[in-house]
Parts: structure tokens; C-alpha cells; sequence
């Protein structure tokens, strides 16, 4: 058995087809795409809910609102 991976013809065929398959989401078999899409969606509101806990982190650790700690209300 050869040593090579590309030496196997069953591999050099599922690397060709692997570069034509455009590539898909880590956790979906959903394309990654621009616009109003379920995967742009879910990428969004992953977003959101770390910042939003990052903002309740803060007021927690500060004893402040957000606002007051950020120095955008007096």
C-alpha cells in the first residue's frame, strides 16, 4: 500500500469533489450566505446574546447601569 495519500484513487476523487462542495456551516449543513438568511440570522443572534450578557456582566460586576459605567448618562 502506497505511502501517499494522493496515490489512492479514492481519495484524489472525494478531494476533487471536496473543492467543488462550497463550504458549509460548523454546526448546519447550511451554506453561509449574505443577506436575510437563516444562517446570517442565527450567526446575529448569537452576537446579540454575548454582548447582552456581557452588559449584564458589567452591571453586575460594577453595580452601575450600563449607561452610567459607559459614561453616557451623568
Amino acid at each position: 500500500m502506497p505511502s501517499d495519500a494522493s496515490a489512492d484513487p479514492q481519495t484524489a476523487a472525494s478531494q476533487s469533489v471536496d473543492s467543488q462542495v462550497p463550504a458549509t456551516s460548523a454546526t448546519t449543513s447550511e451554506v453561509p450566505a449574505f443577506g436575510w438568511s437563516a444562517y446570517a440570522e442565527r450567526v446575529n443572534g448569537r452576537f446579540a446574546m454575548v454582548g447582552f450578557s456581557a452588559v449584564l456582566l458589567i452591571e453586575a460586576l460594577s453595580g452601575e447601569t450600563f449607561l452610567r459605567w459607559a459614561g453616557l448618562v451623568p
